[in-house]
């Protein structure tokens, strides 16, 4: 098959008037607008309204080109292939109707020989209003229901959720051709299905490859014996299957390449169309691994399809001509599973990789924007990158916006980020038409062929907590709605992903325990989302009552860098307040919930730059008290994915990383919190008994209990050391001890009594170091009595650490720190005359990217990297601060 269209010219229209504008393609109707200046930013300020106004209308694209005879003579047939139409489209072509499609997650493609022209063809694409067309849907059926964040009737369009709004995004459902669009030749035949099973022995020293593939062509279809009986009765969709009944499969052959990740040929041979390609046994195969438990390497497979007439397909030079088709795909070899064994708790729900059961960290993540076409390789790749910096080894897919593209899965592949892949349902009922389900079948088998040879894809999921809300009958779900979702979820899904990738784990929805309506969000099994700490108003100690055994959803929100708001405001609008800023802080009362935290935690700022640092610090603080938490549960829990990674708009939200790429003290907090080898403590406080001042007087319990998380494939030997410092730095106490902890696990320390320890003016500050020959005079309890001026910190490597307060920080008499800042080549020095907390570091542009950011200071001196933007007008800043 051939690609046969380079130039295509393209306009658009709002439909009714009489201006064609410039379009891109791939593309959308708010960029086209953008760029030719019919629309201000709907992003700034309260544009989003009047760019919603704007989708009430229709849309016209147009495009025009040429197709050369030679092109159409030597070809069988001719396909126009749509990747992408974002939403509810007519198609024609010289003023022929082709087809009517409805659905923004399929591919469509139609046979279009008879209709071209050697020149001055004429493409249209007519795109009905989303906007209208949900508005009646609605009307006609109004029990359909789904999260009041989102505008009356999105469930009723296969069109990405997200963009009628969520709790975190505006309302701009934009329109167009989202992605490519080609023109495609073949003769006699193609590929279709392509999938690659991998069989390992015990030991996975060997694998064992096998392909099951389909040929279609123009009106029947070949398929390979290999193949089920669902994959050799007819598929649907496509509108051009199979090869003329005449032609002879013989006359077609099957040749498979296999290249190692060093570029070297390990495998080719062909292969009669009717054979079953399997027997393919690859000798000590390179294992692909999660980040942070080994390499990513990755093998080539390319199947191509042979005009085999000429001969042995292996003497040929493999000109064009001769090759029909060929998909060429990179997988990782390895044993991709989810452990659900029962145990002592109830079940696991638990990543297995190569054997190896490992414990998730990652955060889950949303389209990148809401205009798409600002989506690229380069943009998408480097957004991962940064996860791959704070130490992730998974990322969730949610289920409310679109199926990423090749260039996510292949950033996923590279880096090593094991994706749970929702299927795109959330939050919303569905009633399970004929028509409906003959879409969204279509839909997947579109996209689990487009994605499962993904060596990170780790699992398909149905959609995002429908499960549970279906439970509580909310949004409409009558009995007839729940019958529905059963057959859709627990019937339909897991068995075309049986047909189309048997060897991909299923998990019907986000939480649930495995399906039936039966406890979706128990923290005993599956996995589960939990709200109790943000929407329930609980404190950040609340998470220490729970014991999930995945955790995929949980967050808090904050706002973006006040260089982020700038961005969208005018200096009027900068009260978190303001009409524009409410309109960029799309949950209802969630400001009023930050400032309640606020008041819990931090004295009162003065300035908005304060009161967004602040916020950043609520954040990063409560999802470190989860994550460390649950990671010194390790065994019990499996998993913590944190709401959320990115933003598709400047917005306050629940992000670590905003629309503009600035990380939130969060990703730097996450850094730590899910570095591989972390120290952590649980301490006894205030925090975790009253915060109320005028509380009867009452005996507080103070005391710490450290411990040790060792997500490596290496047993450890480190020291832990601690110290009770005063408000100034200077050490009281201080203990050190060696610690051994496992591969893959983790090791609680003996609890420590602090009743010495004042609760407002001192503090607690610990670290797991690695010294090579530490002093070797130990007493019989095992702990070891340092003095400062005996340590010889040159040898010494502090791997992680952390403070913790045995008060709200709003009323611990933090001395002036009397910070400086200097810059040194690529490294930015801080020095602190007295203990710092969350000490940010800054630029003009608040764009930096460090290698360490918002951390504690005992006082003394840090060196951080310069890993990302400019060394200019440098500032620092700490808790002392706040509200001064």
């Amino acid at each position: 098959m051939k690609k046969i269209d380079d130039n295509v010219v393209w306009s658009m229209r709002i439909v009714g008037e009489d201006v064609w504008y410039p379009a891109t393609v791939p593309g959308s109707v708010y960029n086209d607008l953008l760029s030719a200046g019919r629309l201000e930013d709907p992003y700034y300020r309260d544009n989003e309204d009047a760019a919603l106004e704007l989708m009430k209308n229709d849309f016209e694209y147009q495009g025009t080109f040429d197709a050369a005879k030679k092109e159409l003579e030597d070809a069988d047939e001719v396909l126009l292939r749509f990747n992408g139409l974002d939403t509810i489209a007519d198609i024609s072509l010289n003023g022929q109707k082709i087809a009517s499609v409805n659905n923004m997650h399929r591919t469509w493609e139609y046979p279009v020989k008879n209709i071209l022209k050697e020149e001055g063809n004429e493409l249209k694409v007519y795109f009905h209003s989303p906007v209208r067309y949900i508005a009646e849907q609605h009307k006609a059926d109004p029990g359909i229901l789904g999260t009041e964040d989102a505008m009356r009737g999105f469930p009723k369009i296969r069109k990405a959720h997200y963009m009628f709004g969520w709790d975190w995004g505006p309302r701009l459902p934009d329109a167009g051709i989202w992605k490519s669009v080609e023109l495609l030749k073949f003769k006699k035949a193609r590929l279709g299905r392509i999938y690659i099973h991998q069989d390992f022995n015990d030991d996975l020293t060997e694998v064992e490859l096998s392909v099951d593939y389909d040929i279609v062509g123009s009106t029947a279809r070949i398929s390979n014996t290999s193949g089920s009986d669902a994959e050799k009765r007819n598929v649907e969709n496509s509108n051009a299957d199979s090869i003329n009944a005449e032609n002879s499969k013989d006359d077609i052959k099957v040749r498979l390449t296999i290249i190692s990740p060093d570029g070297e040929t390990i495998h080719k041979s062909e292969y009669p169309n009717n054979a079953k390609i399997s027997g393919i046994k690859i000798d000590s195969p390179r294992l692909w691994w999660p980040n942070g438990l080994g390499e990513q390497p990755l093998y080539t497979v390319t199947t191509e399809l042979i005009d085999a007439r000429s001969g042995s397909i292996l003497d040929l030079d493999a000109e064009d001509s001769l090759i029909l088709d060929s998909v060429t795909r990179r997988i990782g070899l390895r044993k991709m599973e989810m452990s659900t064994e029962k145990d002592e708790y109830g079940s696991e729900f638990a990543h297995k990789v190569n054997n190896v059961k490992f414990f998730a960290m990652g955060a889950d993540y949303i389209p990148e924007d809401n205009i798409l076409p600002r989506m690229n390789r380069e943009r998408t790749y480097n957004l991962l990158k940064q996860c791959v910096a704070a130490h992730f080894n998974c990322i969730r897919v949610w289920g409310g916006g679109i199926y990423p593209s090749e260039d996510f899965y292949d950033a996923c592949d590279e880096l090593g980020l094991v994706v749970w892949q929702d299927m795109m349902f959330a939050c919303a009922n569905y009633r399970l038409t004929e028509d409906f389900e003959e879409n969204i079948v279509a839909e997947l088998r579109d996209q689990i062929r487009r994605l499962s040879h993904h060596a990170s894809l780790g699992l398909w999921c149905g959609n995002n907590e429908m499960e549970m809300f279906a439970a509580k009958g909310e949004w409409g779900a009558t009995e007839e709605i729940k019958s529905d979702y059963l057959k859709m979820y627990e019937d339909i899904f897991p068995r075309l992903l049986a047909e189309e990738a048997p060897d991909r784990f299923y998990w019907p929805a986000s939480p649930s325990c495995g399906g039936g309506f039966d406890e979706p969000n128990s923290p005993d099994r599956g996995d589960a989302h939990y709200w109790e700490v943000w929407h329930g108003n609980k404190p950040f100690t609340e998470y220490r009552k729970f014991f999930f055994r995945y955790l995929s959803e949980f967050g808090f929100q904050s706002f973006p860098s006040i260089k982020t708001v700038e961005s969208f405001t005018l200096p009027e609008d900068r009260n978190v307040f303001s009409y524009v800023m409410e309109k960029h802080q799309r949950n209802a009362s969630a400001n009023g919930k930050i400032m309640n935290y606020m008041e819990q935690t931090f004295l009162y700022p003065t300035d908005l730059d304060s009161l967004i640092y602040a916020s950043q610090l609520l954040q990063a603080e409560a999802i470190r008290y989860g994550v460390e938490h649950f990671r010194r549960n390790r065994g019990r829990c499996m998993g913590t994915v944190y709401w959320q990674l990115n933003d598709c708009w400047p917005v306050a939200s629940w992000s670590s990383i905003d629309y503009y790429g600035r990380w939130k003290a969060l990703h730097y907090f996450a850094k730590r919190f899910f570095a591989p080898l972390m120290i952590s403590c649980e301490e006894e406080s205030l925090l975790t008994q009253t915060l109320n001042v005028n509380a009867e007087p009452f005996e507080v319990k103070k005391s710490i209990r450290l411990s040790v998380s060792n997500e490596t494939m290496n047993p450890q030997e480190t020291s832990v050391r601690w110290q009770l410092r005063r408000a100034d730095g200077a050490v009281i106490r201080e203990e050190e001890s060696k610690v051994s902890v496992d591969a893959l696990s983790s090791v609680w320390l003996d609890r420590i009594e602090l009743p010495e320890a004042g609760l407002y003016d001192n503090y607690v500050s610990y670290q797991l170091v690695d010294i090579p020959d530490i002093a070797t005079d130990t007493p019989s309890d095992g702990t070891i009595s340092v003095e400062i001026s005996d340590r010889n910190t040159s040898r010494e490597c502090v791997i992680s650490e952390g403070t913790v307060l045995l008060c709200p920080p709003k009323h611990f008499r933090f001395m002036d720190p009397k910070l400086k800042v200097r810059v040194e080549g690529d490294e930015i020095v801080v020095t602190a005359e007295h203990f710092a907390k969350s000490i940010e570091i800054r630029n003009k542009n608040d764009d930096l990217i460090l290698s360490d950011n918002f951390f504690d200071l005992n006082s003394g001196e840090k060196r951080v990297k310069l890993l990302g933007g400019y060394a200019d007008e440098i500032s620092v800043r700490s808790v002392y601060d706040i509200g001064r």
